[in-house]
């Protein structure tokens, strides 16, 4: 005798979404990320874990990370696709800091049939650098980076335009807690 299979069973959930960060080192990709990640049905990414587990004192250069990073999203790509078209939403903490970080993102949910959002964190340079001396100080990143490495990077960092098509979820600072940040008097 056979099992009755009626077919699939319907859900009330809601359809899964790719939650992309951009925004330049020390913006606050990764806390954000965190706070997306909590949502019900949500999964996290992260793109500093994975590559410190798996080139552990490789990456010195831009082009080291530039070829392990590359490695990592060929391999996470039908990953992420898989777990997007069983319906879980995945939060990438990866730097869409570019047109082609974020094409390359467009592609998968794009092809998973998912939803998306883009979540770009504008914070000056300045607050960024900040962050990023108190980060190397506490020890507790994976990565340190310095003020030098901030501005070769950044060279590279192209904030989402309208024409790429993106839903994009802006987040600013407010004025005096960016001045706070960086260590500067409050404006009046």
């Amino acid at each position: 005798m056979r099992p009755h299979n009626p077919g699939p069973v319907p859900t009330s959930q809601p359809p899964a979404i790719l939650y992309m960060v951009c925004g330049k080192i020390g913006a606050g990709k990764s806390t954000l990320a965190k706070q997306l990640a909590a949502r019900p049905a949500t999964v996290l990414i992260s793109e500093d874990d994975w590559l410190s587990h798996l080139y552990p004192g490789e990456i010195r250069a831009i082009s080291d990370y530039v070829r392990c990073a590359g490695r990592l999203r060929d391999a996470m790509t039908s990953h992420i696709e898989a777990l997007l078209l069983a319906g879980m939403s995945v939060v990438l903490d990866f730097p869409a800091n570019t047109p082609a970080s974020r094409s390359w993102a467009r592609a998968i949910f794009e092809q998973a049939g998912a939803s998306h959002q883009l979540h770009y964190l504008d914070v000056p340079g300045t607050v960024c650098k900040a962050r990023l001396r108190a980060r190397n100080a506490s020890g507790t990143h994976a990565f340190e980076t310095s003020d030098a490495q901030f501005d070769e990077i950044t060279r590279y960092f192209v904030a989402p335009s309208e024409g790429e098509g993106f839903h994009v979820i802006r987040h600013e600072p407010a004025a005096e807690a960016a001045e706070a940040a960086a260590g500067l008097a409050p404006s009046s």
